[in-house]
């Protein structure tokens, strides 16, 4: 159960975006190798961001076994604390869309403290970082989101932009039309493995 093809290019295109994005910020964007901030705490990703964890984790496993080892253990550590509160199915780690519990998950009253299985904590870096979910690409840099009342602004890393306008930080944009592309894949994911619905990166990795 591979990933979609089509991911090589979903890649590509946000990647790009977000390095425009970086290049225009210049230095109001801080974020770099070693701030870790982004890394602690849960949040959902999708199927296809799951398929692309696990594609990395085992081409982790050819070049570097003892790091692929390691990001394992920390995966298996982090579900054994996140099981007793876990807002869905803790067998499958699919997120419970309609589950009361799941408000608290948005905000961020669930494992806010919980580090990221593929944060090296010795280093601070990602051992899986050319696999990261979407959410870990483009994060950092303005990129307009949607507030739980449905209304649309820019959010940005609360470490960056210091002291920017808001005429600024409207100027550093990141400029997304990969939603469909997305979604298309997203659906393959969900049919090669099975499994409809958002997970959690801890749970992807232990799959």
């Amino acid at each position: 159960m591979g990933l979609p093809h089509g991911d090589v290019h979903l890649i590509q295109i946000v990647d790009a975006a977000v390095a425009d994005a970086a290049r225009r910020s210049g230095p109001m964007l801080l974020c770099g190798p070693g701030c870790t901030q982004c890394c602690i705490g849960v949040f959902p990703i999708s199927q296809l961001d799951a398929a692309r964890l696990r594609t990395g984790l085992t081409a982790l496993d050819a070049t570097e076994p003892e790091r692929a080892a390691a990001v394992r253990q920390r995966a298996q550590q982090s579900v054994a604390r996140l099981i007793p509160e876990f807002p869905g199915d803790p067998q499958t780690g699919i997120l419970n869309e309609t589950s009361p519990d799941l408000e608290d998950f948005a905000m961020d009253d669930f494992a806010n403290d919980e580090p990221c299985p593929a944060l090296d904590p010795a280093t601070g870096l990602c051992d899986l970082y050319s696999a990261r979910p979407m959410t870990c690409r483009v994060f950092g840099p303005p990129l307009r989101v949607q507030d739980s009342s449905g209304d649309a602004g820019l959010g940005v890393c609360e470490l960056c932009f210091h002291g920017a306008t808001e005429e600024e930080i409207a100027a550093c944009e990141v400029h997304l039309d990969t939603e469909d592309l997305e979604s298309t894949l997203n659906n393959e994911a969900e049919q090669a493995t099975n499994q409809s619905g958002n997970t959690i990166v801890a749970w992807a990795l232990i799959s």
